[in-house]
């Protein structure tokens, strides 16, 4: 192989890999925290929801545990960037097995 073509075959080599490295899809999977307790959680605050914003979506508040305090904190509603063709899963608690799992929001379809 002449030092032209071998130049070219390494230079080619290095363009690919430096491509694959930088190209980053969206996640296709999601990933979802979970915890059980036995502390049945409060009932929901009532927030005010501000006007809509464009390119945002409304997270709303919900109760938290807080392992160290042994209780139940708010968490108070807050504004997200948007994601295009999908649509927000607000965090909830639902019974489970004698007590309660809490699971986080997300983004699905």
């Amino acid at each position: 192989m002449n030092t032209l073509a071998r130049s070219f075959a390494v230079l080619t080599a290095l363009g690919l890999g430096l491509g694959a490295c930088a190209y980053a899809p969206d996640a296709a999977a999601r990933t979802q925290i979970s915890v059980g307790i036995n502390v049945d959680p409060p009932a929901p605050r009532y927030e005010v929801v501000p006007p809509p914003r464009v390119g945002y979506a409304w997270a709303p508040g919900y109760w938290r545990w807080d392992p160290y305090a042994r209780r139940h904190v708010w968490v108070v509603g807050r504004w997200i960037p948007a994601r295009h063709g999908y649509v927000y899963r607000a965090p909830r608690w639902e019974p489970y097995r004698g007590g309660w799992r809490f699971h986080d929001g997300y983004w699905g379809h």
